[in-house]
């Protein structure tokens, strides 16, 4: 099928329907029914703020991945030292010593340097 030499009528819509800007939040009068913003500086604004939005997200994501990802490695370690007890269990040095000291936690030396198992610190949970 071919259409030269036809004549090809583009039809144009009639349509006017009154809708509220996604951006703005103004009244304006659409030709279309997928319309959204009043004009082309909304639809520019609500764009950015999309991506702005993304962004910040991604942000977010990336941050809490890096704030997850020590705590990950030190749950997969069977020997913690003092102060990555405290990081894991979310306690101060102090508190880790102070269990060490009412026995609820026992302790290996390796040099001068304080090991806890991590088994033990599950058991203080049991």
């Amino acid at each position: 099928m071919s259409f030269r030499g036809t004549n090809r009528h583009i039809m144009s819509s009639n349509i006017r329907v009154k809708r509220i800007c996604e951006y703005c939040e103004m009244e304006f009068t659409a030709k279309t029914t997928v319309t959204k913003y009043c004009g082309d500086t909304c639809a520019k604004r609500a764009y950015k703020a999309r991506k702005r939005t993304a962004k910040i997200s991604e942000s977010k994501k990336e941050t809490k991945q890096k704030i997850i990802k020590p705590i990950l490695e030190l749950k997969a370690k069977e020997f913690l030292s003092i102060p990555e007890a405290s990081q894991l269990l979310g306690v101060s040095k102090r508190t880790i010593y102070r269990l060490l000291q009412k026995g609820e936690l026992s302790k290996g030396k390796l040099g001068s340097r304080t090991i806890l198992r991590r088994i033990d610190i599950n058991r203080i949970f049991e």
